[in-house]
């Protein structure tokens, strides 16, 4: 009778420690689960809460700013690709290739800015030289015409007389940017575009014998 008493007592006593044990892991998992589930919401939230602010806060300085900048970038590239087999200058030779590699990828963020707004991006070749001229520092035809028929010295030449005034046009604009846009990136894009384009005016007409 002892033995089988003692038996009884010893299964009673592990059935009861098995269904505290599965009590206490069914209310961690609970917690677990609550506190996952509550740590899993915000972070689906709070990125797209944060990328839609960003989207918005832009202004009609900011689409005119890129939508001129696109190509008005273009252009200096076309422009810069025309060096390497027309230059005599290696100074001029090396001023295009640093035009080249940094408003290349400038193109590509201020594309993005526009497609993120909802904007048309300007298709390549969208920008009439015959119609808008030298606005905002543009080459017309005519000029990139000769330009690219050009060689040696004289391209050199045409080459920096051109990009001076290519630049002082982004530079305006820039700085317009600078005065009037609310989208960050894009006015710290303009500070960097006054400042580079600023110093490669003065390398240009040093390069010229202008100081």
């Amino acid at each position: 009778m002892k033995s089988k008493r003692s038996m009884i007592r010893r299964a009673t006593a592990v059935a009861a420690a098995g269904a505290a044990a599965l009590v206490l892991a069914a209310c961690g998992g609970s917690s677990d689960d609550s506190s996952t589930g509550h740590d899993g919401r915000h972070p689906s939230k709070t990125p797209s809460a944060s990328a839609s602010a960003a989207r918005g806060q832009h202004n009609a300085a900011d689409v005119t700013f890129a939508k001129g900048m696109v190509p008005h970038h273009r252009q200096a590239v076309e422009m810069a690709d025309l060096a390497p087999t027309r230059a005599e200058s290696a100074e001029v030779k090396k001023l295009a290739e640093e035009i080249k590699k940094a408003q290349a990828p400038e193109i590509k963020t201020l594309s993005g800015w526009l497609a993120s707004w909802g904007e048309e991006v300007p298709a390549e070749g969208a920008m009439d030289h015959s119609t808008h001229g030298d606005a905002g520092g543009m080459m017309t035809a005519e000029k990139m015409e000769k330009l690219e028929n050009s060689s040696g010295k004289a391209f050199d030449t045409a080459f920096m007389e051109m990009m001076i005034k290519h630049h002082e046009g982004a530079v305006q604009m820039a700085k317009t940017e600078q005065q009037d846009g609310s989208h960050q990136p894009a006015t710290v894009m303009a500070d960097a575009i006054v400042t580079s384009q600023s110093a490669e005016i003065t390398r240009m007409n040093k390069l010229l014998g202008k100081h």
